[in-house]
């Protein structure tokens, strides 16, 4: 077992075939054979972990044949190629504003036999790109072009950055595929439903919405819905607010005052109790920006292709 790996696209880890007649080390610059042909990527050091998770799935990634460790000489050719996308991009986004496409290029990846050179871009509907393809053929020539429609999320994922969180995005460190992510998950956990707070970069819902879901659901058993008359050990109330995770629930009491209280504390009556609550305020279920649809944020056929 070897623990040197690369990362590639969606900065999946994907372990390396080395012959016995190339020395590899942590940190070089290795060119091995992709799909997509061959690309330059940095080798790294993956913990034993990985290495015991890709011996035991049926599903693991198959290795990236090294050729060779690059140069010194070769390094500066990659860095060359790296200017070369750069450029490459702001002509085929000049080329998509003169054929008024309704596509927003997001990158543009060369191999490093210069034999393939591909755009990657996101539309909110099917692009007729015949006359750019014809452009592109005129502009980049004796090299093999590909234009791959992503989704959002697929973008997001390749772009990398940090979420608010402020960790890595999870599509672009441990995430491989998208669940499907709707705004009930943020309306049952009971967090405002304002699109900057629940979602993400890429102008969807954020993932980790799915990540608690099922524990508040489970906390949530036996819970009393909001509005309903309890009986406390302060007098008579109604239900307020629900704090699913600790098992707590907040009464505005007859008085005005509002406590909170453990499950086990509070009985359910049938009495009506005369106290006024505001549940949507409460529970923030009320979209503060008006002019979002709030079923933009959810996922639809261009969230993610996986097309990457």
């Amino acid at each position: 077992m070897t623990n040197l790996a690369v990362r590639y696209l969606k900065n999946a880890y994907y372990p390396l075939d080395i012959s016995e007649n190339i020395s590899v080390n942590c940190g070089d610059t290795v060119l091995v054979r992709t799909e997509k042909g061959e690309e330059a990527l940095k080798v790294i050091c993956v913990n034993d972990k990985i290495v015991e998770l890709w011996e035991k799935d049926k599903q693991k990634p198959q290795p990236f044949k090294v050729l060779r460790v690059l140069n010194e000489k070769e390094l500066q050719i990659l860095d060359k190629i790296k200017q070369e996308e750069v450029e490459a991009f702001f002509k085929c986004k000049s080329l998509v504003e003169k054929h008024k496409l309704v596509m927003n290029l997001v990158q543009t990846r060369i191999t490093f036999d210069r034999k393939k050179i591909t755009f990657y871009y996101t539309a909110p509907e099917r692009v007729d790109f015949r006359e750019l393809l014809k452009d592109l053929t005129q502009v980049f020539k004796r090299v093999r072009i590909d234009l791959r429609h992503i989704g959002v999320r697929d973008e997001t994922s390749i772009m990398e950055g940090c979420g608010i969180c402020g960790k890595e995005f999870c599509c672009c460190s441990f995430l491989k595929k998208f669940g499907s992510i709707n705004v009930k998950l943020a309306k049952d956990q009971g967090m405002p439903i304002t699109p900057g707070k629940i979602s993400g970069t890429c102008g969807r819902l954020l993932c980790c919405l799915n990540y608690e879901y099922s524990n508040y659901i489970e906390a949530a058993k036996g819970m009393p819905p909001v509005g309903a008359s309890v009986m406390t050990s302060d007098g008579l109330g109604k239900v307020c607010a629900l704090h699913f995770l600790n098992n707590c629930i907040q009464v505005k009491l007859e008085d005005g005052k509002i406590k909170d209280y453990q499950k086990a504390d509070i009985e359910v009556v049938e009495t009506e109790v005369n106290v006024d609550i505001d549940i949507n305020q409460n529970l923030s279920y009320e979209d503060d920006s008006k002019d979002i649809d709030l079923k933009s944020l959810e996922d639809d056929k261009n969230s993610s292709t996986g097309n990457i």
